[in-house]
C-alpha cells in the first residue's frame, strides 16, 4: 500500500461530520489540524460543528430513537449482529494506520483494538435480548408485579484519544441494545480514525448512530442539550468532574471513567522473570498511555535490587520508533504531554529519585513526541510522580518492607481506578483483592479485561461501570409495574372504618 493509499481515510473524512449513515460537510469554518505526533507534520484535519448542526443530528437522532425503542429485541439483536459481522469481516489496515498516524500508536496495537471489539456487540445483543425485566414474587394475590427495562433516549460518548474504538464500543453496543441512539464525540487527537470506524454502523437504521468531531465546546453541548438523555465520558479526573456536575444539574445518568495512577505490587514470592514481562507490558503498553498503566511501582525490599535489574533490561530492549516501524514505544500523543512527562521525571529526580534507564528524550529523535521508556527507583510516596496521572512511558519505585505495607501505599491515594500484584502467596493474592481500593485488581494478570465483568474504577477515578450486566444497566432504566387483571375493592382504600381511628377520635 502506497503512502496516497494509506492517506485516503485522512483526506475523505477532514472537516467531516457522520450522521445518517452518512460522511457529510459541515458548514462550520472552526477546523482543528490534526498532527502526526511522529513527525509533528499535519496530515488532515476535524471540524467543530456548529451548535445548530449539532442540534440538528440530536432531532435526527432522537427521531430514529424512538422507532428502534419500539423495535422487538431479537430484530435490534440483529442489528448489533450485522455490526460485529462487519467488523470482524472488514480489512482494519486502513483505520489503524490511520490511528498510527493521528496518535502514534503502534500499528499492531492499532490493529489489535480494532480487530477485537466485535464480541462487545455480540455479547451485549445478547444479554439484553435475554434480560428485559424481572418478575418478582407478589405481595397480593391476583396481581402481576414485574419490573421492566426501557430505553434512556440518545446517549452522549465522550472518548479518549488512547482507545478510541475500543473504549466507544464498549457503552455504544450497551446503548444501542437497550434501545438507545447514540453520538459519540471522539478525541481531537483520533477522530479520523473514529469516523472511518462509524462506516460499520451503516447496517443500521439512519441516524441511530452519529459521530461529531471537534473541540471541547462539542462535548460540553452535547452533555448540556435536553436532546441527550445519557452520557458515557472517559478521560482525566478533572473534565470527568465537570461532565459529572453538568450531568447532575440536569438529573441525567452518566458513566465516569476517570483515570488513575494504578499500583503494581511485586512480593517476595513472585517469579520475577514472570514479574518483569508482565511489568513492561503494564508500565510501557501504548507508551504509558492506558487508564490501567502501572504508575506506581511498590516492590519488597527483598527482592527489590533482583528485580529493578530485570525489569531495566527488558525496558532497555523495548525499539522506540513511529507507529508504522517495527518498535514496541511511539511517540506519545503531542509534544505538550511530552514536555509534562519530561517535566514531572527531571522533578522527581531533583526530589532524590534515580533514574536506572530512561529519562530522555532518545537520541535522534529531534522530532516528535517521544520520550524513552523509563524506570526511577528511590521514590518515595510524598513526591509528586506517586500522586498524579504521569500517563506516559514512567515507572516509579517505591521499596516496601512487605505486601501490607504495599497494599497501605497502594491505598493512600485519591486514585483508586485498578491495581496489580505479582506474586505465587495465595493468601497474599487474596489479601490483595479484598484490601485494596479499586475497581479492578489484576493477580498476575495486569490490565485484562472480560467483557461479561463490570470495567470502573473507585475513588476519583470514577463512577458507574461499563461492561457486563451493569455496563448494559446504565444505558436503561427499570419501570415497576403492578397489573391486576381483574379490579376489585381493596380494604385499605379509603373510607377508613371508624375501628382504624385513635381511640379518641
Amino acid at each position: 500500500m502506497n503512502n496516497s493509499e494509506k492517506r485516503n481515510g485522512l483526506i475523505e473524512c477532514a472537516g467531516k461530520i457522520f450522521y445518517n449513515n452518512a460522511l457529510h460537510d459541515s458548514v462550520s469554518d472552526v477546523r482543528i489540524p490534526v498532527i502526526n505526533p511522529a513527525t509533528e507534520e499535519q496530515v488532515s484535519e476535524i471540524v467543530s460543528p456548529t451548535e445548530q448542526e449539532i442540534d440538528h443530528v440530536l432531532k435526527i437522532a432522537n427521531t430514529a430513537q424512538k422507532k428502534w425503542a419500539n423495535t422487538d429485541a431479537k430484530t435490534r439483536a440483529a442489528y448489533l449482529h450485522k455490526i460485529a459481522d462487519s467488523i470482524e469481516h472488514a480489512n482494519h489496515q486502513p483505520v489503524a494506520e490511520a490511528m498510527s498516524l493521528e496518535m502514534g500508536k503502534p500499528y499492531p496495537e492499532a490493529l489489535g483494538e480494532i480487530a477485537n471489539v466485535g464480541p462487545i456487540f455480540r455479547y451485549m445483543a445478547e444479554m439484553a435480548r435475554d434480560d428485559g425485566g424481572h418478575i418478582a414474587g407478589t405481595t397480593q394475590i391476583g396481581s402481576f408485579q414485574y419490573c421492566r427495562y426501557e430505553p434512556l433516549g440518545v446517549s452522549v460518548h465522550i472518548m479518549p484519544f488512547n482507545f478510541p474504538i475500543l473504549l466507544f464500543a464498549w457503552t455504544a453496543a450497551a446503548s444501542l441494545a437497550c434501545g438507545n441512539a447514540f453520538v459519540m464525540k471522539p478525541a481531537e487527537a483520533t477522530s479520523i480514525s473514529s469516523l472511518m470506524f462509524m462506516d460499520h454502523f451503516k447496517v443500521l437504521p439512519e441516524g441511530l448512530a452519529a459521530c461529531l468531531t471537534g473541540n471541547a465546546s462539542v462535548g460540553s453541548h452535547l452533555v448540556a442539550s435536553d436532546l441527550t438523555h445519557a452520557v458515557a465520558f472517559t478521560g482525566s479526573v478533572a473534565v470527568g468532574r465537570k461532565v459529572n456536575i453538568a450531568c447532575a444539574e440536569a438529573m441525567k445518568p452518566a458513566v465516569i471513567e476517570a483515570g488513575g495512577n494504578d499500583a503494581m505490587i511485586i512480593a517476595e514470592s513472585a517469579d520475577i522473570e514472570i514479574a518483569a514481562a508482565g511489568s513492561i507490558c503494564a508500565a510501557f503498553h501504548l507508551s504509558g498511555q492506558v487508564c490501567t498503566s502501572a504508575e506506581r511501582f511498590f516492590v519488597v525490599d527483598a527482592i527489590h535490587d533482583e528485580f529493578v535489574e530485570a525489569f531495566a533490561k527488558r525496558a532497555k530492549a523495548l525499539r522506540i520508533g513511529h507507529g508504522l516501524s517495527k518498535a514496541e514505544i511511539g511517540p506519545v500523543v503531542n509534544v505538550a504531554a511530552r514536555d509534562r512527562i519530561k517535566n514531572l521525571v527531571d522533578k522527581t529526580v531533583a526530589q532524590g529519585a534515580t533514574v536506572v534507564c530512561g529519562g530522555k528524550i532518545p537520541d535522534g529523535f529531534d522530532k516528535g513526541a517521544y520520550y524513552e521508556p523509563t524506570i526511577l527507583t528511590d521514590v518515595t510516596p510524598d513526591m509528586e510522580i506517586m500522586n498524579s496521572e504521569v500517563f506516559g512511558p514512567v515507572a516509579a519505585i517505591c521499596r516496601v518492607k512487605d505486601v501490607d505495607e504495599a497494599i497501605a501505599k497502594a491505598n493512600d491515594s485519591q486514585f483508586g481506578l485498578g491495581a496489580c500484584i505479582f506474586t505465587n502467596d495465595f493468601k497474599e493474592a487474596t489479601k490483595a483483592t479484598e484490601q485494596l481500593q479499586t475497581g479492578m485488581v489484576w493477580v498476575n494478570n495486569p490490565m485484562i479485561d472480560n467483557d461479561a465483568l463490570p470495567f470502573g474504577g473507585a475513588k476519583m477515578s470514577g463512577l458507574g461501570r461499563e461492561l457486563g450486566r451493569e455496563g448494559l444497566n446504565a444505558f436503561r432504566q427499570s419501570k415497576m409495574v403492578i397489573q391486576d387483571a381483574d379490579p376489585i375493592m381493596h380494604d385499605w382504600w379509603y373510607p377508613y372504618p371508624d375501628s382504624a381511628f385513635h381511640p379518641d377520635a
